[in-house]
């Protein structure tokens, strides 16, 4: 008995825990995410199928192709031997831009473009608020744009959708701005993971996508993690079981790396990724600058995108190749990625080169119009094409062998460069991993990854990005925790007369009290004097005007049980936490060896003033020494 009595305390002062609440709060919050996500990944990606189904294949007899790992749940609906006529496809493609643009402009007009950008902008700029209406004017808005033949990608749209939803629990929980920010970014990777197939490439996009510089978002990856790895398998539940476990391009890809020498290729490779990369982006960026300059409705500048965008397409179609390949420029072309990484004949060169430039010019006017679509699908078709035709063009120039299999240039491309175009170089190479089954390229897709990482700095897909953790406005003040790390709540917190309120205070009495005294928090005690939950000013205010309960209520009934409290041992970084976290003005300071006895208070006030007068005795010290003091946090000199 005594053995079972000493465990049923241990686990009860391990539930009552800081460290422990927040686990656990995470834990279910992931776990409602990583559900919801999943559902959305699975509604989305069932209503692009469907669109395109219906009006690709069965009104315009279009078959874009598709990666052997996609399913479409409507195969069975579509008829045979549809002939491909190119007028309706462009009427297709045309339509289906300006419904989507209409239902953008008049609903939510945020809903505009890849969707990436917004999710960064509102993590550091919007305090982590995305309206919850972008969940389904993106998913409706963007299963149209890329169901009518649209050029462009799943990535952004999903991401956004994530975090819309992710906001949305956030703020129906009435949770804190930087609780909300998490959920923004962990939502991105869960929606990312989850229609990707690719869980942990899920987690860490989510993190490392909001910044310019090798930087992750810490406090993202473990929540992103487990919502991610949950919405991955909500969506292949509903797969097909001889393609749920099967990556995205399949798991015939067996692609070897031999020897070090193979890496002078692959940079020369990394170069022409780095120029197609360029390329894209002065093309996007300026395509986006131009048609935001046109004064016209919105739903009329992404008509005109993806009109142009469908005659470009059939430009190069009848010029170059009638045999379909070149169609991989509408679209997500993933069916054209497909084939040029695991067909039986190898696509001649020109063919590769007008699919690169091809898809550039698409995706340029598509979504730099406005439309809704992503970017990380045409990248990858962008890169695994490039690469693949660098790799045939240098076969014959070096030493038989070296270049064994040109279709592995094809996944290091892809890999390469994207993470130069989007500043996310680890998150892209698990990525490509995941999506090809295939591990064994990762010393060239790490060295060209790394490459195109750090000469495209200049050059940025995403300028919503910012370029440390520093220059967020979401961490603004984040480095007082180094100078407060060395200061214990002992020197700061108010020792003086504390009004302590008996638990069986009437409430009429308690209101008095509020009125006569200036203190801000109410610590409520026991007949033992023992420390059982506390009050504030503001908690007794919504009573003020209503006297018929004065005599009904207590101080059991206004106040919060099991406060969160601090001891005098810990740092002022400590209560800084819960300050920020808990969105609290006053902590308890309570005993290190007896929590249910309360020494005194801490406030917010006295931490923020004890920060500031740290700083400037530091400067001062510095200044005496002829020293250039560092930001708190920058220097191994700075810290307290």
């Amino acid at each position: 008995m005594d053995l079972l009595r000493d465990w049923l305390t241990r686990f009860v002062h391990r539930t009552e825990s800081a460290e422990f609440q927040v686990s656990g709060k995470w834990f279910l919050l992931s776990i409602l995410l990583g559900i919801s996500a999943g559902l959305a990944a699975i509604i989305f990606d069932h209503l692009t199928t469907l669109i395109g189904s219906v009006c690709l294949r069965m009104a315009a007899g279009f078959y874009p192709g598709s990666a052997i790992g996609e399913f479409n749940p409507f195969e069975s609906w579509i008829p045979e031997l549809i002939a491909f006529n190119p007028w309706i496809l462009l009427l297709v493609i045309t339509v289906g831009a300006s419904l989507s643009g209409l239902i953008v402009q008049y609903f939510a007009p945020d809903a505009a473009g890849p969707g990436t950008g917004a999710a960064i902008t509102a993590f550091h700029h919007q305090r982590g608020y995305i309206r919850s209406n972008i969940i389904w004017v993106k998913t409706v808005a963007t299963a149209i744009t890329l169901g009518t033949g649209s050029s462009g990608g799943r990535e952004g749209p999903i991401a956004q959708i994530g975090a819309a939803i992710g906001v949305w629990l956030g703020q129906r929980l009435h949770l804190t701005k930087r609780d909300r920010r998490i959920l923004l970014a962990a939502g991105m990777g869960a929606g990312v993971g989850a229609i990707f197939r690719a869980p942990l490439a899920g987690a860490l996009f989510a993190a490392e996508i909001l910044y310019r510089d090798a930087e992750f978002e810490a406090e993202v990856i473990v929540p992103a993690a487990m919502s991610s790895i949950i919405s991955y398998g909500i969506y292949s539940m509903l797969l097909p079981p001889e393609i749920r476990y099967t990556p995205m391009f399949g798991e015939q890809l067996r692609f070897q790396f031999f020897t070090p020498l193979e890496l002078v290729p692959y940079t020369i490779m990394a170069v022409a990724l780095i120029l197609a990369g360029i390329t894209f982006i002065t093309s996007f960026h300026g395509l986006r600058t131009f048609f935001d300059s046109l004064k016209i409705p919105f739903w009329t500048r992404v008509a005109c995108g993806a009109f142009l965008s469908g005659v470009a397409a059939l430009i190069l179609y009848y010029s170059f190749d009638q045999q379909g390949t070149v169609l991989g420029v509408v679209g997500t072309g993933y069916g054209t990625l497909q084939y040029v990484l695991t067909g039986e004949q190898p696509v001649a060169i020109p063919i590769l080169l007008v699919v690169v430039f091809g898809k550039i010019l698409t995706t340029s006017l598509t979504v730099g119009s406005g439309g809704s679509g992503g970017l990380f699908g045409p990248s990858m078709v962008i890169g695994g094409c490039t690469g693949v035709a660098v790799a045939q063009f240098l076969q014959p120039l070096f030493p038989d062998g070296l270049i064994h299999q040109t279709q592995a240039y094809g996944i290091v491309g892809m890999a390469g460069f994207f993470a130069g175009c989007a500043n996310a170089p680890i998150s892209t190479i698990i990525m490509v991993s995941e999506l090809t089954g295939e591990y064994k390229l990762l010393i060239p897709t790490m060295w060209v990854s790394t490459l195109c990482f750090l000469l495209m700095r200049r050059h940025n897909l995403y300028r919503q990005q910012v370029p440390t953790r520093l220059e967020s406005p979401a961490h603004r003040g984040d480095f007082i925790i180094d100078v407060l790390e060395g200061i214990p709540v002992e020197d700061v917190y108010r020792k003086g007369t504390l009004r302590m309120i008996a638990r069986s205070t009437p409430l009429e009495k308690i209101v008095h009290i509020v009125a006569d005294t200036q203190q801000h928090s109410y610590p409520v005690v026991d007949d033992n004097g023992r420390l059982v939950g506390i009050f504030s000013s503001d908690d007794v205010r919504a009573y003020l005007y209503n006297e018929t309960i004065w005599r009904l209520a207590n101080a059991e009934d206004v106040m919060t049980l099991n406060p969160i409290t601090i001891t005098p041992d810990d740092n002022l970084n400590t209560a800084l936490r819960h300050f920020t976290s808990n969105n609290l003005d006053e902590l308890p300071v309570v005993s290190s060896t007896d929590k249910g006895r309360i020494l005194g208070m801490l406030g917010r006030k006295e931490t923020i003033s004890c920060y500031n007068r740290r700083v400037v005795d530091l400067k001062k010290t510095y200044d005496e020494e002829d020293s250039v003091i560092l930001p708190p946090g920058r220097g191994p000199s700075a810290r307290a």
